[in-house]
């Protein structure tokens, strides 16, 4: 029984994968460091009003047999060269900021050097080598496991920071203002639980399912699978918005921007509620989970790129896919070299960036799967369309607000 339910788990896994990454480990554990409990309102409501956009992704997958990006086209070619270049503009930051933050936990784990870009190579070539391997499958078995463990680690950590906390809780919601805390707040909002396009990602890695399992999956299990993610990173972004609260949130220190130094921090935040002995248990914990983002990230990108190129010229490139990685990895590496020293600037223009493009896939998302390209059963309900017409006034809303105030 255990055996199946793992089994039937899969694409929603690796979208909890791909987005408990560095929104969870950098961004939540920031706000509660800066905020406290302040904004717990924020993680709600980006989930919520995410949560749809997200979740058409599988459906139009299991319902169709194909993936968002085939029914971008259906939606109109233009629609799709519109996804091609933002996808190309921002793959490169995103794919940056997660092996930066991942070589930050690498050298602190291992040692060997603090040259974050040289430990940012080495991670991208054993990513490579593990994709060229294992492809889809091993992907897919891996990250249920990762999933677990950092649930476990995170879970403790936080309810031994809350019995041994001795400052009384303040639950006050903040509202921030000014430029440096406004900009904060949507970086935060940006990437929590993860960009909107992961979507796409979803749907491709749904798709690719079907292909190892050799069936269909059906609409309901689709939406299953999607949930158990879902509900998994809601879960841990508050954990993590908790654990720097407890730890962290007056207590005079902050979090460094230099790769290296925040990945000792962040480790520390454990290790300080835990005790040293389990240093090496969080730091493993950590440095896996940021590495499974780094890996679904530089498959998920480069699947994309290639499935839209497919389409838009109606011709398969052979090698593609690998075309497409080892582009990224380039370009990756040499946005690295730049940014090596600071971290923080390249996590919050990732998530910027993410976060204003946001509503022009919850536009698209919600056109598809209330559109004819959808059948008529498999369309959502209509407390869903609901909540998808608030979501979608939520992100514009808060992405003119930003624009206006910064």
């Amino acid at each position: 029984m255990k055996k199946s339910f793992l089994q039937s788990l899969g694409p929603g896994l690796l979208f909890a994968g791909a987005a408990i990454g560095v929104s969870h480990l950098v961004q939540s554990t920031r706000a509660g460091a800066e905020f406290g409990f302040g904004l717990i309102w924020a993680l709600l409501l980006v989930h919520l009003f995410k949560y749809p956009f997200f979740q058409y992704g599988p459906r139009y997958a299991a319902a169709t047999g194909e993936t968002l990006l085939d029914g971008y086209k259906k939606l109109g070619k233009g629609v799709l060269v519109a996804y091609y270049i933002l996808n190309f503009a921002t793959m490169f930051t995103i794919q940056a900021a997660v092996t930066i933050v991942t070589a930050g936990l690498a050298s602190q784990l291992f040692g060997f050097t603090n040259d974050l870009v040289v430990w940012s190579t080495v991670l991208l070539v054993i990513s490579l080598l593990f994709l060229v391997v294992g492809k889809y499958k091993l992907l897919d078995n891996l990250m249920k496991y990762i999933i677990v463990i950092l649930t476990i680690s995170t879970l403790i950590a936080v309810a031994v920071a809350l019995f041994s906390t001795k400052e009384a809780f303040d639950v006050t919601q903040i509202i921030p203002s000014g430029t440096v805390e406004l900009t904060f707040l949507v970086a935060f909002l940006g990437w929590m639980p993860a960009p909107l396009d992961i979507s796409i990602w979803h749907s491709i890695w749904s798709i690719e399912k079907d292909k190892t399992k050799l069936a269909r999956t059906k609409v309901t299990e689709a939406l299953f699978d999607f949930n158990i993610g879902y509900i998994s990173t809601l879960f841990l972004g508050i954990c993590f918005l908790l654990l720097g609260a407890f730890v962290m949130y007056k207590s005079g220190e902050t979090f460094s921007n230099k790769g290296g130094v925040f990945a000792g921090q962040l480790i520390a935040l454990y290790t300080r509620n835990l005790g040293e002995f389990s240093y090496i248990f969080i730091a493993i914990a950590a440095f896996t989970t940021m590495f499974s983002t780094t890996i679904t990230t530089l498959d998920a990108s480069p699947r994309a790129m290639h499935r839209t190129s497919k389409i838009l010229f109606q011709k398969e490139l052979k090698y593609g896919y690998w075309f497409w990685i080892l582009f990224l990895c380039f370009g990756t590496l040499l946005i690295l070299k730049y940014y090596m020293n600071n971290m923080g600037l390249l996590v919050k223009t990732a998530t910027i960036l993410s976060f204003l493009t946001a509503p022009f896939y919850a536009i698209l998302n919600y056109k598809l799967i209330t559109g004819k390209h959808t059948p008529k059963e498999h369309q959502p309900g209509i407390y869903l369309r609901i909540l998808s017409g608030v979501g979608i006034l939520f992100l514009v809303g808060f992405s003119l607000w930003f624009l206006t105030n910064i």
